[in-house]
């Protein structure tokens, strides 16, 4: 499965959206941005997106909120960070009010994007207050300096909050 992601702002995107009516699409607004997300197995009718790969995935794209973290990974960190992904609790899935998530290998670029989705922003609110986001997102026991690595991750990760818009 693929993702792909184009910017613009919403009208052009609510109207690339409407063209496309029988793809699987899911429309998101920023508070400076628009983001158009098209699922698929198969190619895109995007000009010029960003391409990624769907490494995991759980429920079906919706809600109202939507929730982008966006983490930049060197070219030598990305099998310690796929697996690290690959191991996780899944504890999200659990939450009330959560309805997909994301875990998405870029093909264009350096930054991974783990999008969750939520039937409303308080739910994922909630869910960040919640000991089950503790867990998931604990440190790990700081190793000795002498068997520290050098970092995967080039620059900080940041995230990005969007509301899902409806037709």
């Amino acid at each position: 499965m693929k993702m792909y992601i184009t910017t613009g702002t919403l009208d052009y995107l609510q109207n690339l959206k409407e063209k496309y009516a029988n793809k699987p699409m899911l429309l998101l607004e920023g508070s400076d941005t628009a983001l158009l997300l098209h699922e698929t197995d198969g190619e895109t009718v995007f000009q010029e997106p960003r391409h990624y790969e769907v490494l995991d995935a759980a429920g079906e794209l919706g809600g109202t909120f939507a929730v982008l973290n966006n983490i930049p990974v060197t070219e030598e960190g990305r099998p310690l960070f796929e697996y690290r992904f690959s191991q996780r609790a899944r504890l999200i899935e659990k939450e009330p009010g959560f309805v997909a998530i994301r875990v998405l290998r870029p093909l264009s670029n350096d930054t991974y994007i783990i999008m969750t989705l939520w039937k409303e922003k308080q739910h994922f609110e909630n869910w960040q207050r919640s000991k089950a986001f503790e867990r998931a997102h604990g440190q790990r026991e700081a190793a000795p300096q002498e068997e520290k690595q050098p970092t995967i991750f080039p620059r900080p990760s940041y995230v990005t909050k969007y509301t899902v818009v409806r037709e």
